[in-house]
């Protein structure tokens, strides 16, 4: 599993050390708000092995996210391949952070982290990003770093019942796009080590 360094992050590997801030994330009715229900210790510590398991499959997938500066772990980011139920198809990026990392950047700079991965790593010639209508924090997140939404693609989740969660809107960027957002802001120096 390659790492991915930014100024003021680290996108690696998960520790065991990083079960017990990740269960507690998916045990927080905030961070779960637009997810759904409430995760278990086990039912969190299950989805780690099948991110790590997945990620050493296919040579992508969810990195822990570490806070650079204090080396505290803050949440997941990463890419997947979109459900086959979906509505549509390609690679989706996405992300979950703790609360305390709200409002500091991380999710914008971890999101050109994997996006620059999956574009010049991957070879992927666009990347795809969902969320619940409510959902405007990430939807915020997904404009700053160059995606761009068409209501004609919002849709409703085909694995959630009816309520809130279920309709959706869908963000995409081309490669060329986020080469040139990135470019123009100087924000990305991500450095791959494997």
């Amino acid at each position: 599993m390659p790492e991915l360094r930014t100024d003021h992050l680290l996108l690696r590997r998960w520790r065991k050390s990083d079960l017990e801030p990740w269960a507690a994330m998916n045990a927080d009715p905030e961070v779960r708000e637009h997810l759904g229900e409430l995760l278990t210790r086990e039912q969190s510590d299950a989805t780690v092995a099948v991110m790590q398991a997945e990620f050493d499959d296919r040579g992508f997938g969810w990195w822990a996210l570490e806070a650079r500066e204090t080396g505290e772990f803050i949440g997941r980011v990463g890419l997947d391949e979109v459900d086959e139920d979906m509505p549509f198809a390609g690679v989706d990026i996405s992300w979950r952070l703790m609360r305390s990392a709200w409002g500091h950047g991380y999710a914008t700079d971890a999101a050109l982290a994997c996006l620059a991965f999956g574009f010049e790593a991957l070879g992927l010639t666009e990347v795809v990003a969902s969320t619940t209508v409510n959902n405007l924090r990430p939807q915020a997140v997904m404009r700053r770093i160059g995606m761009t939404r068409d209501p004609a693609d919002d849709f409703e989740d085909p694995s959630v019942l009816e309520g809130p969660l279920r309709q959706c809107v869908l963000y995409r960027t081309p490669a060329e796009m986020v080469t040139a957002y990135t470019t123009r802001r100087d924000t990305i120096r991500t450095t791959v080590y494997r």
